[in-house]
């Protein structure tokens, strides 16, 4: 026997943008159920046990771990309901949701639904490398997971494959549980996170990072011994190793957004959002990484609290979601940019921090990005450079000039 309950707010993920938005909706007097299908809340900053989280939410530094319990308390401590160990399943209506836990199944009515369901790193299979698929390869949150939460070491010699910001996050965890980091290696021609960054994990380790290379093997029958890499210049090298840790390359769990038959973001791969956080499904929103991988724990919490903002307004009754989301403006962008979010502006809702964020599809130097409707110029931004995998951010000064008719197109002029 299915149980049905009844709540204004059904937030799924219990992590800084559900929680966030969770403590909105409920400050405004409504009653929020937020479920996870972890066993604790907090999301991903659990499992980090490095520092500077909440900077720019909560105004101070916590580690992971630290900056987790915190959300976590101040969210019961204004009395949003959080289940964890709980799977949202499938939906039973428009904003209604089946859920299991060991409790058995139950029916969710909801006013509104939020997806903040986050973001993954692709598996190693998901990403066609050749070789065999042996024990010992691990993506980030796998690692962290072992290390931080269960206290498992993973391995003696490990390869760090990736470019981004959390490939060094990676080598800090694997440093820090005793393991020897032999090389980070990356089919990247350049470094895509913060020098700083790099310096301070690889560097003062003298761990070599490699650019330009591709993986051509796996070796390893029940356990990896090792890889093999070929650069950019054709030369061939064997690493030997019996951890592979693959960082990045990140998707968003979209499969609830998916199963809604949302409108979706062939870039993102997330749904498709306007400046209200509303989907095509009037009464669904959708708000943090789920949207776009991956921005940092503490933006993600300032999405959320500006999307429970206009939940708030539409379980008052004060905005319709479904009249926004027809009388938005489409945001495009064209090639170097690879994808803006959100996509659609409602008018005379800014999104929030009164920013989009964007990111490129390949290497540019500096130049101007350029916000233009039916031929006309609203708005010039300089840019000092364009980097894969690193998020941009346009001020939203120019959304006064739009028009309500005609696609808006973010551009990129070099210098």
């Amino acid at each position: 026997m299915t149980a049905a309950e009844n709540t204004n707010l059904l937030v799924v993920g219990a992590g800084p943008a559900g929680l966030a938005a969770a403590r909105a909706v409920a400050a405004a007097g409504h009653h929020v159920i937020v479920i996870d299908r972890e066993d604790e809340a907090g999301g991903v900053p659990r499992h980090c046990a490095h520092t500077g989280f909440g900077l720019r939410d909560l105004h101070r530094t916590y580690s992971g771990p630290t900056y987790a319990k915190e959300i976590v308390r101040r969210t019961l401590a204004d009395g949003v309901e959080i289940r964890t160990g709980t799977t949202a399943t499938d939906w039973a209506g428009s904003t209604s949701m089946h859920t299991t836990s060991r409790i058995g199944r139950s029916l969710i009515n909801a006013d509104a639904v939020l997806l903040a369901t986050g973001c993954r790193e692709r598996p190693p299979s998901a990403r066609l490398i050749p070789g065999s698929r042996p024990a010992g390869i691990y993506t980030t949150g796998a690692l962290q997971q072992l290390v931080h939460l269960a206290g498992h070491p993973v391995g003696r010699r490990a390869v760090v494959v990736g470019a981004e910001h959390i490939a060094f996050s990676a080598v800090h965890t694997l440093l820090g549980s005793g393991t020897e980091v032999a090389a980070v290696i990356t089919p990247s021609p350049i470094l895509q996170t913060f020098q700083l960054l790099r310096a301070g994990t690889a560097g003062i380790h003298a761990i070599p990072v490699l650019y330009g290379c591709d993986i051509t093997a796996i070796e390893g029958s029940k356990r990896v011994t090792g890889l093999s890499i070929t650069s950019a210049t054709g030369i061939s090298t064997r690493l030997a190793c019996d951890t592979i840790v693959f960082t990045g390359d990140w998707i968003p769990d979209y499969e609830l957004a998916r199963s809604a038959n949302l409108a979706m973001d062939a870039a993102t791969k997330g749904p498709i959002t306007d400046t209200a956080g509303s989907t095509s499904r009037p009464g669904v929103y959708a708000a943090g990484n789920v949207c776009h991988p991956a921005e940092p724990a503490d933006i993600a919490a300032l999405t959320g609290a500006h999307i429970g903002h206009s939940i708030t307004a539409w379980l008052d009754g004060s905005s319709s979601s479904a009249r926004e989301w027809q009388q938005s403006t489409l945001l495009q962008v064209s090639s170097p940019l690879l994808w803006i979010s959100p996509q659609r502006l409602v008018p005379s809702r800014l999104p929030a921090c009164d920013r989009f964020v964007l990111r490129a599809e390949k290497q540019a130097g500096a130049g101007t990005i350029t916000v233009t409707q039916q031929g006309h110029t609203l708005y010039r931004h300089r840019v000092r450079r364009l980097t894969p995998n690193r998020s941009l951010t346009l001020p939203a000064d120019w959304t006064t000039a739009v028009d309500s008719g005609g696609t808006v197109v973010i551009g990129f002029q070099p210098r």
